[in-house]
């Protein structure tokens, strides 16, 4: 008989392909479907937003080598907020979660939503935008459909990743070889003096890059749930390189599609660029790029999801967000209360964005807390470089990562300031004050428990302890 004493654990179900498409299938979300027009529209040429697209991969692929380091040393699920955690301390990492919590992950979900949302309603309105309106309420039906998923199964959320993984490199294959027979045929005429009209300013290779890289977020995803994954140790670095390689080339070859089916200024002017791409190719059967698309963001939100919940779970368990937030279901052992609240933030988000300010925003403050994070495996390789470790990398690739990083935070702040980027670094600054009372004093923690225990009782939760 069970031990009523003994915590609940999250279990270790998932393996090497669920973890694959983790990260492969939230990666390939909306942003490939959505965000190529607008790197083209910034750089200003073909072959300049090829070089964007290929510089974001290897970028990510060093940041992910990195991050695979930092997930064998420390195999706690959480992600960036964990080892952060174990390398600048609480108030740092509570300024990251706060942020994390509040917007970057509720961004990221309602960014997602809006492009699953685009594609979705695109075939009913193909003379015109569709009204904001009906796309944010498509968006949010959306989520909520996933949040329930996840709240009920973790085998039904992988099952669901999996499927949608498949579906959208399907998907992406006929863009591809869709382009590749438009090559062959000899229309090669957009890639005539490629690299004409290029914008090198910082601001434009700035906001290009974001564009870009919003395309790749995800990278990160197996890092939040590593204590549900099987064999840690061996499958977080090989999902990884499989994942990020996989989905750098499928990229590539999706925006030579693009460019080679349509010119820039169409790609520019294209508000569903899959769906004009397969209007040009597949002619009457172009609605069903429109599907494709649409179950492509609709998978990256799952993924998103799966992992997003687990942030604020992680950091609940450690004192930094409210207790009840760290608990299971007592039956379906997934986070649900983390995934409500998670559904409820990104809900209040939606409603006053758009697309492309989200995807703005959202890079500025990863890519803040990303650079902050690599700088912590920095610190372990000089101050601790007898950790154990199943994976290392050479001492140059943080470097580089790191300043990365740093341009890419500063690169559309120098150029062409924003008061938007400001506010956006106030909210950031603005967890350390909220650090101070509610955390290190613990301020009102009499209505917190109350509370707590009445939401324990209506969510059926318990406590879960580390699965290490």
């Amino acid at each position: 008989m069970e031990d009523p004493k003994q915590k609940l654990k999250l279990k270790r179900e998932v393996g090497l392909m669920g973890a694959v498409s983790l990260i492969a299938g939230t990666m390939i979300g909306s942003g490939i479907f959505m965000t190529p027009q607008t790197v083209v529209g910034s750089i200003g040429s073909t072959g300049a937003s090829l070089v964007v697209w290929a510089s974001c991969g290897l970028l990510v692929i060093l940041v992910s080598f990195c991050y695979a380091e930092l997930g064998t040393i420390n195999q706690e699920s959480g992600g960036e907020y964990i080892y952060i955690l174990r390398t600048f301390g609480p108030v740092m990492a509570f300024v990251l979660v706060f942020s994390s919590v509040f917007f970057v992950r509720p961004a990221g979900i309602a960014g997602m939503g809006l492009g699953f949302a685009q594609y979705v309603v695109a075939p009913f309105y193909s003379d015109c935008q569709p009204p904001v309106l009906v796309v944010k309420c498509v968006a949010a039906a959306a989520i909520l459909t996933l949040g329930i998923v996840n709240c009920i199964n973790v085998r039904l959320s992988m099952s669901v990743q999996v499927f949608f993984t498949v579906a959208k490199v399907l998907a992406l294959a006929v863009i591809i070889i869709g382009g590749l027979v438009m090559l062959i045929q000899g229309h090669t005429e957009n890639f005539d003096d490629s690299f004409k009209n290029t914008n090198l300013g910082i601001n434009p290779i700035g906001i290009a890059f974001y564009q870009g890289l919003w395309s790749y977020d995800g990278f990160n995803n197996l890092n939040y749930v590593t204590e549900e994954l099987k064999r840690p140790e061996v499958n977080l670095p090989r999902a990884i390189i499989i994942a990020i390689s996989l989905v750098t080339g499928l990229y590539l070859l999706v925006n030579v599609s693009y460019l080679t089916v349509m010119t820039p200024r169409e790609l520019v002017s294209s508000s569903a660029v899959a769906v004009t791409w397969g209007s040009k190719v597949l002619g009457s059967w172009g609605w069903i790029m429109s599907i494709a698309a649409a179950l492509s963001a609709f998978g990256s939100l799952n993924g998103t999801f799966f992992s997003g919940g687990r942030v604020c779970f992680v950091a609940a368990r450690e004192g930094h967000m409210p207790d009840i937030l760290a608990m299971a279901h007592v039956h379906r052992l997934t986070p649900s209360p983390a995934l409500i609240f998670s559904t409820i933030i990104s809900l209040i988000v939606l409603i006053p964005g758009d697309f492309q300010s989200i995807v703005n925003y959202f890079s500025f403050t990863a890519w803040f807390f990303y650079g902050i994070t690599v700088s912590g495996l920095l610190y372990l390789k000089i101050k601790k470089p007898d950790l154990p470790r199943s994976y290392r990398v050479p001492f140059v690739l943080p470097v580089l990562v790191i300043i990365a990083s740093i341009f890419l935070v500063l690169a559309p702040i120098i150029d062409k300031p924003q008061i938007e980027f400001l506010y956006v670094t106030l909210f950031v600054l603005s967890g350390a004050v909220f650090y101070i009372p509610f955390i290190h004093y613990k301020l009102c923690p009499g209505l917190l428990n109350k509370l707590t225990v009445f939401l324990q009782l209506m969510l059926e939760v318990a406590p879960a302890e580390k699965n290490l």
